[in-house]
C-alpha cells in the first residue's frame, strides 16, 4: 500500500544531482515537490505558491540562499525554511538561523534525517507537535502515514490519505478545493475537475463502514471541513453529508 502526506515542498538547490535525488525521494514519500536551480527562481516560486516547507541551499548563483531567505522574510513569507549547507562552523549556522531559517542541516546528510526534519517543521507549522492526530474515534499517524478507527486500519490509497490528513490538520477550518489540490498534487500532475470531490466521497464511504458517518462536512461553494463525528447507527438513512 502506498501512502502520501499532504505537504507541498519547494527544493532550491543548484546541484542537479542532489536536487533530483531529493525531489525523487520526497515524491516517493508522497510529497508534492517543486524545484528551483537558483535563488532567483526559488524566490519566484516562494512568492507565487503556498509551501509547507522550503529546503534551501546556501551557495547558489544569481541569488544566494541567504539572500533569498532575507527576501522572503522581508516580504512576510513565513514558510518554515530548512537550510542545506556544507559550511559547518558555528558562525555559519548562527547566521543562517538569524537570517530567518528554522533549521540547518549539514551536507552530506542522510535522506532519512532530511525527511524527519521536514516532518518536524511541517508539524510545527500546523501546531501538531505530536505525529498522532485524534478526532473522536479517528486516529491519524502522520509518521506511519496511516489512519485507523479504533483498532481497524483504513485502506486508503495515497491521495485519499493525503486528503484526510490535511483536513485533520486543519480540523474545524474550512479548506477550499483549490487548497486541497495544491497540497495534494504535484505541479506537473493536474487533477481532473472532480478529483477532490471523488476522493472525499471515497473516504466518507470507508469511514462510514467503520461506524463514522458524519465527520467530513461540505461547505457548498467553498470546500470541506472535518469536525468531531457522531457514530453511525444501523437505523440511520441517507448518504453522508
Amino acid at each position: 500500500m502506498e501512502y502520501a502526506t499532504h505537504m507541498r515542498i519547494l527544493v532550491v538547490e543548484d546541484s542537479v544531482r542532489l536536487r533530483t535525488a531529493i525531489a525523487k525521494g520526497l515524491t516517493a514519500e508522497g510529497y508534492a515537490v517543486d524545484t528551483a536551480c537558483d535563488g532567483q527562481q526559488g524566490l519566484v516560486h516562494a512568492q507565487t505558491s503556498d509551501y509547507d516547507v522550503i529546503v534551501l541551499d546556501i551557495m547558489m548563483p544569481k541569488l544566494s540562499g541567504l539572500e533569498m531567505l532575507t527576501e522572503i522574510r522581508n516580504r512576510g513569507i513565513n514558510t518554515p525554511v530548512l537550510i542545506l549547507s556544507a559550511r559547518d562552523t558555528v558562525d555559519d549556522r548562527v547566521l543562517g538561523l538569524r537570517t530567518g531559517a528554522d533549521d540547518y542541516l549539514l551536507k552530506p546528510f542522510s535522506f532519512e534525517e532530511l525527511l524527519a526534519r521536514i516532518e518536524a517543521l511541517a508539524r510545527r507549522l500546523h501546531d501538531a507537535m505530536s505525529p498522532i492526530i485524534k478526532i473522536g474515534e479517528l486516529q491519524i499517524d502522520m509518521a506511519a502515514k496511516r489512519a485507523r478507527v479504533q483498532d481497524h486500519p483504513l485502506d486508503l490509497p495515497r491521495r485519499e490519505y493525503a486528503l484526510l490528513e490535511y483536513l485533520a490538520l486543519r480540523a474545524g477550518a474550512v479548506v477550499t478545493r483549490a487548497e486541497l489540490e495544491e497540497h495534494i498534487y504535484n505541479g506537473e500532475s493536474q487533477p481532473w475537475s472532480n478529483a477532490i470531490d471523488s476522493a472525499v466521497s471515497a473516504v466518507r464511504k470507508k469511514l462510514k463502514a467503520e461506524g463514522i458517518e458524519k465527520i467530513i462536512h461540505t461547505r457548498r461553494g467553498i470546500g470541506y471541513t472535518i469536525e468531531p463525528d457522531a457514530p453511525a447507527h444501523p437505523s440511520s438513512a441517507g448518504g453522508p453529508r
